[in-house]
């Protein structure tokens, strides 16, 4: 009996996490997904805000990696809507943007209360560490 409820665990644990990459350029979400798919991540894509935040609402995916500057709809009104909602609002946020002054990072770390905050480019090993840090805090 023991044997099988280690069994059920250990596969409980190997199920892949599902992140939604909000994002207008094509190229960075094929990125994204080839860096967190060589971990077993399952990344799904939304091509800008509306879209994003449409897939957020159907998916319910374990945590979003958000881009503020879309032209549809940017990346804080996304995250507002997000956590407007009960059922979304603990789902985690790593905004991952080229807007990346101190004072964005101040306002998306210790005002809005983003998950983590990273600055475009960035390298494949600082998105994989924010990722991993986000999911251990959960």
């Amino acid at each position: 009996m023991v044997n099988l409820i280690q069994r059920q665990n250990h596969m409980d644990e190997t199920i892949a996490k599902t992140i939604l990459c909000v994002e207008d350029e094509p190229e960075m979400i094929d990125l994204i997904r080839l860096i967190l798919a060589r971990k077993g991540f399952n990344v799904q894509g939304a091509a800008g805000g509306l879209e994003g935040i449409r897939l957020v609402r159907e998916l319910h995916p374990d945590l979003v990696l958000l881009d503020l500057m879309m032209p549809d709809m940017d990346g804080w009104e996304v995250y507002q809507q997000m956590k407007a909602d009960q059922a979304l609002r603990n789902i985690p946020v790593i905004v991952v943007t080229a807007k990346a002054q101190n004072i964005d990072k101040v306002l998306g770390l210790h005002i809005a209360k983003v998950d983590d905050y990273i600055a475009k480019p960035f390298s494949p090993q600082e998105l994989l560490d924010s990722v991993e840090r986000v999911f251990s805090q959960k």
